[in-house]
């Protein structure tokens, strides 16, 4: 289960910007663990240390810094001591940048975390060592787990954090280690690295821990430099979401018009035979245009103008392919949902779909089955009602055909928002399987 034992993990070339989460359940310091990486990084400036040293709702004795309050910034969150919304810090060592979120563990905020982490390379999941002595896992930390596994995160680290209020204890350690290798081997998740460490006084955070002499890892800081983010988005079939047409105003005799977006996954190069899903018909790029001027190729996260040879019908909502490799074109498929409305699902009601830049119409025919977090096991999808951060496999139907993949294949045209028609509020995060 130690990932230090994959090379495939470790990569000494450039390691780029590193996106990651944090996640788990309430209390168990995740936004400490983030000021504790930030402030021991440099990362902080003297008048960010100036505020929160005499912020009133800070929660530490005498003199020392309360580092959660880095992230904690609404009123509310200082207030009561909680992470609400998700917060973004920037930070770089010599080694990598880093983007960091930081999740709320609230089960009602599992939202807020499903966002977080729909970008991230890596999750760390946080367990207080004082609150798993019978190596019973708390529920956020399964739900959090699994809705990682389900999102894709290459790399999960467990961090088993507040190990100074249980004395450094290795049997503490390993019986935690123990009970998240059973989680991980019911969610399917391949292979994880897990560490002890105290996000309060720093031990193992930046730098290997004295206290900590059965333990042969790296720190927490030293793991992130370390692990391998793979960009193998352009390595994938070619996707081109159409955002927009442009073309000039017809008062000239070159009657342009391009095909606005980025690439969501693949590359393209001029003189590729492309298809326009989900209508299949079939076009030559001509010409692919930027700000200030053309390119002969376009890869994954490249925003472009494709100008083609023919005369297609080609608009928003669109999907560009290569015509040797298109997406599934249907109107009915499965999905993976995770349910983020107050208000549970009604089978009976239409609910708007957002898939890349084509928003329809759809219905949910029918609950497959869900999740029991608590065991890991399926169970049948009509037992109970489908309420908020349940999590299961649906059935649905949608007015306009899209141009879908597997999310395990394509994450950019494998995902999709369910929206409530009436109150415009996001009903559930999905995936296509």
């Amino acid at each position: 289960m130690n990932a230090m034992t994959d090379p495939e993990f470790f990569s000494a070339a450039d390691n780029g910007v590193l996106r990651l989460i944090t996640a788990g359940s309430v209390d168990d310091g995740k936004s400490t663990l983030i000021g504790r990486l930030l402030y021991d990084s440099k990362g902080v400036f003297a008048d960010q240390l100036d505020a929160i040293s005499r912020a009133k709702y800070k929660r530490t004795v005498g003199n020392t810094i309360d580092l959660s309050l880095l992230t904690d910034g609404l009123e509310a969150e200082r207030e009561q001591g909680i992470t609400i919304d998700v917060a973004y810090r920037y930070f770089s060592t010599p080694a990598r940048k880093f983007i960091i979120a930081d999740a709320p563990g609230h089960e009602q905020y599992t939202r807020n975390m499903v966002t977080g982490a729909s970008t991230a390379d890596v999750a760390v999941i946080l367990i207080d060592a004082t609150r798993v002595a019978d190596g019973q896992l708390l529920t956020q930390t399964k739900r959090h787990s699994t809705l990682a596994h389900l999102l894709g995160i290459r790399h999960i680290v467990v961090a088993v954090n507040k190990m100074d209020l249980v004395d450094w204890s290795q049997s503490a350690f390993e019986r935690i280690r123990d009970a998240y290798g059973v989680l991980a081997a019911k969610l399917g998740i391949a292979g994880f690295h897990i560490l002890p460490l105290s996000a309060l006084t720093g031990d193992n955070v930046v730098g290997k821990s004295a206290r900590t002499p059965w333990y042969d890892g790296p720190a927490l800081l030293e793991l992130l430099e370390r692990l391998e983010v793979r960009a193998d988005a352009p390595a994938k079939a070619f996707r081109f979401p159409v955002q927009m047409v442009a073309r000039h105003g017809g008062d000239r005799a070159d009657d342009f018009r391009g095909y606005m977006g980025q690439v969501a996954s693949g590359s393209v190069r001029v003189g590729d035979r492309v298809q326009i899903q989900p209508s299949g018909v079939t076009a030559t790029v001509k010409s692919l245009v930027v700000y200030g001027g053309q390119v002969d190729h376009a890869v994954a996260g490249d925003s472009i103008t494709i100008v083609l040879n023919e005369d297609v019908d080609a608009s928003r909502g669109d999907v560009l392919v290569h015509e040797s490799a298109p997406a599934t074109v249907s109107r009915q498929f499965q999905a993976d949902l995770c349910w983020l409305d107050t208000q549970p699902l009604n089978p009976a009601r239409k609910y708007l779909l957002k898939h890349g830049t084509r928003l329809t119409s759809a219905k949910i025919k029918g609950v497959l089955s869900r999740r029991d977090i608590h065991e890991l096991g399926e169970i049948p999808g009509n037992e109970a009602p489908f309420a908020m951060n349940d999590i299961g496999r649906v059935e649905l139907a949608t007015r306009d055909a899209l141009a879908l993949d597997r999310y395990d294949d394509i994450p950019a045209t494998g995902a999709f928002i369910l929206i409530d028609e009436a109150t415009n509020q996001t009903a559930a995060a999905g995936m296509v399987r």
